[in-house]
């Protein structure tokens, strides 16, 4: 009996601190040492069930912890989106409404006022929004009367009025 034990026990092991790294690495963005250490500590209980049992064992053990992963991971996400997990500070809570391009398609026509001297780029005030400008060939004081004449993908052009 102690003998199975003592077999067993860096196999479970194994199987739990990889399971665990991989649902960390989860909710860790990119792929780094938590993943990388949990597939590993996987096949280590893997080899060490088929030293220690059979290969068919260590095969229909895998099976389950693969299921049982799976099962984790969408628990977990699906908590994320609309569970507990919501609230959590790991989670960025922010949206944007307005994709950015059409949000400058917005300001077309709209006045403002120079925060920064635009010679030929600086900073402009529209509706209480800081926004980066550049002044269509003129120099421009701040301070003064700016109006957007075009928007060109991320490029604000503005004249003076």
């Amino acid at each position: 009996m102690d003998r199975i034990l003592v077999d067993l026990l860096p196999v479970v092991l194994s199987y739990l601190a990889g399971t665990a790294l991989i649902i960390v690495e989860v909710f860790i963005p990119g792929f780094g040492l938590p993943g990388i250490s949990g597939i590993l500590l996987l096949a280590l209980g893997g080899w060490l069930t088929a030293r220690t049992f059979s290969l068919a064992v260590a095969v229909v053990v895998m099976v389950i912890v693969i299921a049982i992963l799976a099962v984790a991971i969408i628990f977990f996400l699906r908590s994320a989106s609309k569970g507990r997990l919501k609230n959590s500070p790991f989670f960025l809570k922010t949206q944007e409404t307005i994709p950015e391009k059409k949000k400058n398609v917005i300001l077309v026509g709209k006045q403002g006022k120079a925060l920064t001297a635009l010679r030929p780029a600086g900073i402009g005030l529209f509706e209480d929004i800081r926004v980066d400008v550049i002044a269509d060939g003129e120099f421009i004081e701040a301070n003064e009367t700016i109006k957007v004449a075009e928007v060109k993908g991320n490029r604000i052009v503005v004249k003076k009025t």
